[in-house]
């Protein structure tokens, strides 16, 4: 759950939160559906929590619903997630059909409240077949891609392009990840929140504590990569530059990360992950609850440096929640990283294990630079990537989406 909206005002100023209740006295009484395939684990689970009831406090009545999948239903999806961002992926007609009917049955159950609301937002590929379904619907449907598309494999996007172009509009995280799709396109960069558990301030013996249940040693240099044990998060690639960065500075190193329910490679990727750890005890894998937001929080805050060498991101939240914490990031030189991590800025960008172990090297060695990239990384977040300028763009584009503007358009 949020915080109320005025407790932001102290981050952001009085001025950001009269515009959001401006914008919210236009849209006052839309029906508004967010919808996706999980409710806990990954970020889109993580902006819904706090954005549909900002929403309901502007005064929008804005519900949050999650579709039901079987195992089978969840590799499909997850494979249809990996050929969008360019994995080549056999997807066989049969799941294509197991991914109708799943949203078939879930239609049945949700009709009522996606044929009466004004806007519909449905969140990546596991739900957009509803669309197809709700033949009586009264309001605008807009899809919401979190992944990068950028280069798809084009099988793959083909079929669900025959989908995604039916909509009345959709949403990107950036340029390059846009479509040739005939309806209008937003523009519209993901945000973390300030006061939730996982990026409120920490005293130190909430930090403290943590570092000593994992066993963490103060008086050494701390890296850590928070993320879904996913392959496209390259952990590997980490425990690899930690290697070699272990040549020259005893550092230690988190991979620290959970499951979605919605992603059932997860299990496959920690096991690998395990086995290149080869038991080395200053490597320590952590397999997370979902909610274990505080302590991702206080290993975050005791970092030296923080790492995220993903191949394909559509943004990254956990680089925003590392910035906002005054850490420089070295991030993979890919898709929405390249948003936040700007080099010799915030961070540096890299494209190969031996890339961040350089990087890694060089931060070690230059402690103001830590300091001053920490602190620039902070104010790009306060400026750029915060709920409160998330929440504007959201009520904008629903605002010009209602006026039933219709082009190719990119708006941002």
């Amino acid at each position: 759950m949020s915080a109320p909206l005025g407790a932001y005002e102290e981050i952001v100023g009085p001025a950001v939160l009269r515009e959001l209740r401006q914008l919210g006295e236009k849209l006052a009484g839309t029906r508004v559906v967010h919808l996706n395939s999980t409710r806990e684990g990954g970020g889109v689970a993580e902006i819904l929590e706090w954005m549909t009831p900002i929403m309901r406090e502007l005064g929008l009545d804005a519900s949050w619903e999650v579709i039901d999948g079987t195992p089978r239903f969840f590799e499909i999806t997850k494979a249809i997630h990996n050929g969008l961002q360019g994995a080549n992926v056999a997807i066989p007609g049969k799941g294509w059909k197991t991914w109708e009917d799943v949203n078939a049955r879930n239609f049945k159950r949700l009709r009522p409240i996606l044929e009466e609301a004004d806007i519909v937002f449905i969140h990546d590929p596991q739900p957009a077949h509803l669309l197809r379904l709700c033949t009586r619907r009264k309001g605008k449907w807009i899809w919401r891609a979190h992944t990068d598309i950028s280069r798809p494999f084009r099988p793959v996007w083909k079929i669900l392009r025959s989908t995604v172009e039916a909509y009345d509009a959709s949403i990107f995280s950036m340029a390059q990840f846009a479509q040739a799709l005939p309806h209008p396109q937003f523009l519209v960069p993901p945000s973390i929140d300030p006061l939730s558990e996982k990026n409120r301030e920490l005293s130190s013996a909430e930090i403290e504590a943590v570092r000593s249940e994992y066993g963490l040693d103060p008086s050494r240099p701390l890296l850590v990569q928070i993320s879904r044990f996913d392959r496209f998060k390259d952990p590997l690639g980490v425990v690899a530059a930690y290697r070699m960065v272990r040549k020259v500075a005893k550092v230690q190193l988190v991979l620290a990360g959970g499951g979605a329910s919605d992603d059932p490679e997860g299990k496959a990727v920690l096991e690998d992950v395990m086995e290149a750890a080869e038991n080395d005890p200053d490597i320590h894998v952590l397999l997370l609850p979902p909610d274990a937001h505080r302590t991702i929080n206080a290993l975050q805050r005791m970092a030296t440096i923080i790492v995220q060498k993903s191949t394909r991101e559509g943004f990254g939240l956990t680089v925003t929640e590392g910035m906002w914490k005054g850490k420089p990031v070295i991030g993979g030189d890919v898709g929405g990283i390249r948003l936040q991590v700007v080099n010799h800025f915030t961070g540096f960008l890299v494209n190969t294990p031996e890339g961040a172990a350089h990087r890694i090297r060089y931060l070690l060695h230059h402690q103001d630079d830590i300091e001053r990239m920490g602190a620039t990384a902070r104010e790009l977040v306060r400026e750029n990537f915060l709920l409160t300028r998330h929440i504007r763009d959201y009520l904008t584009l629903m605002l010009v989406t209602l006026r039933d503007i219709r082009a190719n358009t990119i708006m941002v």
